[in-house]
């Protein structure tokens, strides 16, 4: 691809991304212009071949995301899984413990891959596909940690009486926000189990680079 190509990319996936990030609310040709810093020309003609592809759709000079993002999305998640899976089995055999990577969806978190250890007699029964308030529990507070602030978070009891959960933000991989961390039963060491917990979020963020 030429350097001219190449720009014509870039541009296309910025505009793309500015249509997302306008959330709910249609965003306009000169407001589109505005954020990717071109003429409202250059943005009609980048949105022809996102429109062709159903990645955005056009409603006079507004703009919103397509149904085409919607089939691009319903292939994240299993090739998502398919990265998590030998890390989580890792992390689960280490610990004796339910091991999950969750991502955000809005202000709740989904749990999108779980997997539980495989020598223990007792463990937590934690389903892929389980929603909860990213305020509650282990899995959406570390989500919502800062940059320069603790590398992991733990809880009792906030999602399971007598549960116990340890987790770690995935950082560095542009656009998600995630977290991989342990459910339990048995009282969870925090100090012990976070290092291993952060470390699994961080070799998940490589394979995901």
């Amino acid at each position: 691809m030429g350097a001219e190509g190449s720009l014509t990319l870039d541009r296309g996936l910025a505009l793309l991304q500015a249509v997302a990030d306008a959330g709910g609310e249609a965003a306009t040709i000169s407001e589109l212009a505005v954020t990717i810093g071109a003429s409202r020309a250059a943005v009609y003609r980048l949105l022809v071949p996102l429109s062709e592809r159903g990645l955005v759709w056009r409603d006079g000079t507004k703009v919103r995301l397509g149904v085409g993002v919607l089939r691009l999305a319903g292939q994240v998640l299993p090739q998502l899984r398919q990265a998590a899976h030998p890390v989580l089995r890792g992390l689960a055999e280490k610990v004796g413990a339910t091991a999950h990577l969750s991502v955000a969806e809005g202000d709740h978190v989904q749990a999108v891959a779980v997997v539980e250890p495989s020598w223990t007699n007792f463990h937590v029964a934690y389903r892929a596909g389980s929603r909860h308030p990213l305020s509650s529990g282990a899995a959406g507070k570390a989500i919502s940690l800062r940059q320069d602030g603790p590398r992991w978070v733990s809880t009792r009891g906030e999602l399971q009486p007598g549960a116990s959960g340890v987790a770690a933000p995935v950082r560095g991989v542009p656009g998600l926000k995630a977290s991989v961390g342990v459910v339990s039963l048995d009282p969870i060491v925090p100090d012990e189990v976070g290092p291993l917990v952060v470390a699994a979020a961080a070799a998940l963020a490589e394979v995901l680079r």
